[in-house]
């Protein structure tokens, strides 16, 4: 959605299913988009649309090279949309290295208080020990918003934690990303799009610890009593399930569902020395259909990508200790809500970003916003 076009209320709620693809640049604007203008279009970005998946039913999504971070293709990148359970992986950016995995923890029943009613739950139990890579295990493969809450009580609490990954946002140049709370659960406000999540990924995998847990597929949880039991990771690319077959070379990264969000995932698979990044947000009512079109996308990346020209770029995190003050920026509300103000809690940009951008030009921030109806309750 292209701010300076003043966009009405009927363009903000249309659906992206046939949406046209464009292979050049799109018309002029009056100010940039983070990552490259064309990543503000609403049509279909890519640097070449040979043998681009015909059918993508896909709210937003995007595909991009880890290493380079050039993208390679997208759809409403910077679409304001409920991220479900892959803001965890913000989550665990900002947490992740705050405890050392072999250490121990004993839940208390303080820690598991204020898990919103329908969350997705691992079986923490107050009174029984658990390892931190326990914990981490049981975020990553079950989407346990139980181990989400333990791990941020210990991390000086809840709010903290909120107040640390918006900061954590903001130093990754995420200023799509609203968060409300760690666990991605749907809360008024809790917002993000294809472009943050793919750079919350991709800032993550460059940590041995968080590759190690989203790739992993089973593990032994405790239960109590000396006893454990097996619990396997709800990404059905990474160990295939539900009729999908495993993706080669899939690394897992982390997928989300709430009734409110719809399917949301963010991929990264490895080829031929190669690791290219997807995000798929909102895509049409099928359980599969968020595997299916991230599987199409990363087959196009990888058949194709080599040889297209970049649409933008994934921003480099903004340089700790800059110090810029940062200033206010104003956002459009996604359909059907209230978007923050400018204020401490809004995402904001800094003469400290706009350094860290020169090697595509100075960059004014913008961003792209919708969201579909509100609905119901979390599961993943």
């Amino acid at each position: 959605m292209r701010d300076s076009a003043r966009p009405t209320r009927r363009s903000v709620l249309a659906l992206a299913v046939a949406a046209p693809v464009a292979a050049a640049a799109p018309g002029r604007a009056s100010a940039p988009v983070l990552g490259g203008d064309r990543l503000g279009s609403d049509a279909v970005q890519a640097g070449s649309t040979t043998s681009l998946p015909g059918r993508l039913t896909a709210r937003s999504w995007l595909v991009a090279d880890q290493d380079s971070g050039e993208v390679l293709a997208a759809y409403r990148a910077h679409r304001r949309l409920p991220p479900a359970s892959t803001l965890k992986m913000l989550f665990a950016g900002t947490v992740l290295d705050r405890f050392p995995p072999g250490s121990r923890h004993t839940v208390t029943a303080a820690d598991l208080a204020g898990i919103p009613a329908g969350s997705s739950l691992v079986g923490i139990r107050a009174g029984t020990t658990y390892t931190v890579g326990q914990l981490w295990q049981a975020v990553f493969l079950r989407s346990g918003n139980d181990a989400v809450h333990v791990l941020a009580h210990m991390n000086g609490g809840v709010a903290r934690t909120v107040a640390e990954m918006r900061a954590k946002a903001r130093e990754l140049q995420a200023l799509d990303t609203h968060v409300v709370s760690p666990d991605g659960f749907d809360h008024p406000g809790q917002l993000s799009s294809a472009y943050d999540l793919t750079l919350f990924a991709r800032h993550g995998l460059r940590d041995p610890g968080f590759r190690a847990y989203c790739r992993t597929r089973t593990a032994d949880f405790p239960a109590g009593g000396g006893r454990t039991f097996q619990i396997q990771n709800t990404d059905r690319l990474l160990g295939g399930a539900w009729g999908l077959r495993a993706y080669p070379g899939l690394i897992g990264v982390k997928n989300g569902y709430t009734t409110h969000a719809g399917n949301t995932f963010t991929g990264a698979a490895t080829r031929a020395g190669r690791t290219l990044l997807v995000t798929v947000m909102h895509p049409a009512d099928s359980a599969d259909a968020v595997y299916e079109e991230a599987a199409a996308l990363l087959d196009w990346g990888f058949a194709h990508g080599a040889s297209a020209r970049a649409v933008g770029t994934l921003v480099e995190p903004v340089n700790a200790g800059q110090g810029a003050e940062p200033a206010p920026r104003r956002g459009i509300a996604a359909a059907g809500t209230v978007a923050p103000g400018p204020s401490s809690e809004r995402l904001v940009e800094g003469a400290g970003t706009a350094l860290a951008l020169l090697a595509g030009g100075t960059w004014a921030l913008r961003r792209r916003v919708a969201r579909r109806p509100a609905r119901g309750r979390h599961r993943e």
